[in-house]
């Protein structure tokens, strides 16, 4: 199963980024099985009849919601990594980005973990976004860490990915400052095995 592409490119009409807005605040404060229809509905102040047009149901909102969140948090990545010229500067933009969410007031951790632990069948459409916006960081770490040379980019990757994760929900549950030094600490030393790894 794959999950149904959810954004058509068109402007959104008002009242459906109403109900996307009210779905964004409430899912991330209150998590999305605990937020019903009708609270949605007068959190965002349309009509049932509204919501139903414009979504069909809360599982097709909430694709929409999963797929804003991805768009928007991959966008703000990509310009943060574009004010850096060099790679491993770039690579280091994954830690500014976690320091801006450690940092919101609102912060409840990483909403995509959040929502993968209310939606545990793999095949879920939801939980193939998810997964879809991981890999789509962890391509971008790939390719910058082939842009450095390193001899085992995909394996470095994923090490960055799990300090990353790991990162968002220590911040949260725990120590935020500690979260923050210790993802850098695991950035700088994926690089410095790969400045240390023989040139062959």
């Amino acid at each position: 199963m794959s999950a149904a592409p959810v954004d058509s490119g068109r402007p959104i009409a008002p009242a459906k980024q109403r109900i996307l807005d009210a779905a964004t605040t409430l899912f991330s404060q209150e998590g999305i099985r605990a937020v019903g229809v009708d609270r949605l509905i007068q959190q965002s102040s349309v009509t049932k009849a509204t919501f139903y047009k414009h979504f069909g149901s809360k599982d097709r909102l909430i694709q929409h919601y999963v797929a804003a969140a991805s768009a928007a948090r991959l966008a703000t990545l990509d310009a943060r990594m574009a004010a850096h010229e060099a790679p491993h500067e770039r690579l280091l933009a994954l830690v500014d980005a976690v320091n801006a969410d450690l940092r919101l007031d609102d912060f409840r951790g990483s909403l995509f973990v959040n929502a993968a632990a209310e939606f545990p069948d793999p095949r879920d459409p939801v939980r193939i976004m998810i997964a879809e916006h991981h890999d789509a960081i962890a391509a971008r770490v790939t390719e910058l860490l082939s842009a450095l040379g390193h001899p085992l980019p995909g394996e470095a990757a994923d090490q960055i990915m799990v300090a990353y994760v790991g990162a968002l929900s220590w911040g949260y549950v725990g120590d935020p400052v500690g979260a923050s030094v210790a993802f850098r600490r695991s950035i700088e030393r994926v690089l410095d095995d790969q400045l240390a790894a023989p040139r062959r």
